[in-house]
């Protein structure tokens, strides 16, 4: 007798059933969904570039975490109340920080973070054109007098 997931195995649909269910669920609960499609489709949009900051690799949308949920309230708060999206973003990074953006602003002391990259980039670059500036030439053939001279001294 077969165990029970064997006939799991030789049933493709329910496998396929199977990995759809394991997929993440995003935490957004139907009670803090707004009734506009419209600002509701803008909350998800803000809600993607916030980070949770209890879990901190997720953003709030995929976060079961209490202070995400505050955090999505938050957000469709203000925009019920008319603010921008940009407005809104200020608002959340003034109460905690830019640490809740997935991408920090480039200013600032992120400047320095923003700029690094590409400067390093730009240093590598310098290294290898100077290497390769650096390189040891093949040498070059030796006169015949040369030639004898060498032998001679390879003889003693």
């Amino acid at each position: 007798m077969r165990a029970w997931w064997g006939r799991w195995a030789d049933c493709p649909s329910c496998a396929l059933a199977l990995a759809l269910l394991a997929t993440p669920a995003a935490a957004v609960q139907p009670d803090e969904m707004l009734a506009d499609p419209g600002l509701e489709a803008r909350a998800r949009e803000i809600s993607r570039d916030i980070r949770c900051p209890v879990c901190q690799g997720e953003t709030i949308d995929d976060s079961s975490a209490p202070i995400s949920r505050d955090l999505r309230l938050i957000i469709r708060e203000r925009l019920v109340a008319g603010d921008t999206d940009a407005e809104v973003v200020d608002y959340i990074v003034a109460r905690y920080g830019e640490f809740v953006l997935f991408n920090p602003r480039a200013e600032g002391s992120n400047l320095i973070l923003w700029l690094a990259g590409p400067a390093l980039l730009l240093a590598a670059i310098a290294v290898a054109v100077a290497a390769q500036r650096r390189r040891i030439l093949p040498e070059e053939q030796l006169t015949q007098a040369e030639e004898a001279r060498l032998t001679e001294i390879l003889k003693d």
